[in-house]
């Protein structure tokens, strides 16, 4: 297996997820992203012992894309702080089933995760456990009655994209958990991390990291 490294300095590792890794180890016991890129840190650098490396935000597991971890506790400090002021533009492209009713707008709900099932749902604003949940999509085109989103995160809540977007009809594309009335098993999700804008650690200026979803169906309905 091999993750792609888009960009790397003394203080931040950015990658490309690979679909269908967990992001640390689970009780799958597959081998997970943070292991691999610490294995791999050891071996590049030729390091002795035990190699630092933060996670500092995640990834669902059916969930590729762009990555950033922390090299230095400095920069694990920095990055959790800018993530709990929302200061990390975090950037996702989506396939959903059907179209939006609205080419551009902002969905705002209360969610609730249901911990034993690993399953989120809407709820009232007065639901004791319910945390607000914001997002920003742009339907950039439609095609095969799917529709391809540019959608921007205000909030990072678990499964927040497509618990959203199935609760108003529009399930993700090959989603398992949110849309089994149209996905069929085996059907890769369509969800990918697009960008990672971030003020860099020590640096105070704004590094702004991008991957692209691979040249698969549906991604590949609107290439060319």
């Amino acid at each position: 297996m091999t993750v792609p490294i888009l960009y790397e300095d003394n203080h931040l590792l950015f990658v490309e997820k690979p679909v269908n890794m967990p992001v640390q180890e689970d009780n799958s016991r597959d081998k997970d992203l943070l292991s691999f890129l610490k294995e791999d840190l050891k071996i590049r650098y030729q390091k002795p012992g035990n190699v630092y490396l933060a996670l500092v935000h995640r990834l669902d597991r059916p969930v590729g894309g762009v990555m950033v971890f922390a090299k230095t506790s400095k920069a694990a400090s920095r990055l959790s702080d800018a993530i709990r002021r929302n200061a990390m533009q975090k950037h996702y492209l989506a396939v959903v089933r059907g179209k939006p009713p609205k080419y551009h707008d902002t969905l705002e709900d209360y969610l609730v995760k249901d911990r034993h099932k690993n399953k989120v749902s809407i709820a009232g604003s007065t639901h004791k456990q319910a945390k607000k949940a914001v997002l920003e999509y742009e339907t950039i085109a439609s095609s095969n009655n799917v529709s391809l989103l540019s959608i921007r995160l205000h909030t990072g809540r678990p499964h927040q994209i497509r618990v959203q977007f199935a609760s108003r009809g529009c399930p993700l594309y090959g989603d398992q958990k949110y849309g089994t009335d149209v996905n069929q098993p085996g059907q890769q999700i369509a969800l990918w991390s697009h960008t990672l804008a971030i003020e860099h650690p020590t640096k105070k200026e704004e590094i702004k990291i991008h991957s692209n979803p691979p040249n698969d169906y549906p991604w590949n309905l609107w290439k060319g």
